[in-house]
């Protein structure tokens, strides 16, 4: 009787996995890529790249103005002159990387900052779909390695849910 009870405390978990286990994938990049405010966001990006790229230049003409002059009149520069010269063209350089740095953590700063409530529509819009087909996964396919025949691709189902073609 022990051995009854205990053969069927193992095998009644198993009864759970023999359920209808529904599982869909949805190619979120697809998704993602075909939605307008994609569009927008790369539009935004691209200016403020623009943006920074003009101010960037300007910046290393100062530089290149500054060091030709520097390069052509050195010889002729007394010691104390040259050496505060030299020092305003390495603060040049110094401000040159720190616009850089400052530019590039802004960019990506802008960019999470747009990219966050796409990526949020998507992952509610994934779930309503998941909650309304009873699908117990949702997967994304870039990570598998092999899908089935009888995988269920999701992807239009959310894309209409989104309102996308």
């Amino acid at each position: 009787m022990k051995k009854l009870i205990i053969f069927l405390m193992m095998i009644l978990p198993l009864g759970a996995f023999a359920q209808d286990v529904k599982i869909a994938f949805v190619k979120t990049q697809e998704v993602i890529m075909a939605m307008p405010e994609v569009s927008a966001m790369e539009k935004t990006m691209t200016e403020l790249n623009e943006k920074y790229k003009t101010e960037l230049k300007q910046m290393q003409e100062e530089y290149q103005k500054k060091y030709s002059d520097f390069v052509a009149q050195q010889d002729s520069l007394t010691e104390n002159i040259k050496l505060r010269r030299m020092q305003e063209i390495q603060d040049i350089q110094e401000r040159i990387n720190n616009f850089v740095q400052v530019a590039e953590q802004d960019v990506q700063k802008k960019q999470q900052e747009m990219f966050t409530p796409i990526q949020q529509k998507v992952q509610a819009t994934i779930k309503a779909v998941g909650d309304e087909k009873g699908y117990m996964y949702i997967i994304d396919p870039s990570v598998l390695l092999y899908i089935g025949t009888s995988g269920v691709d999701a992807t239009p189902l959310v894309k209409s849910k989104l309102g996308l073609k």
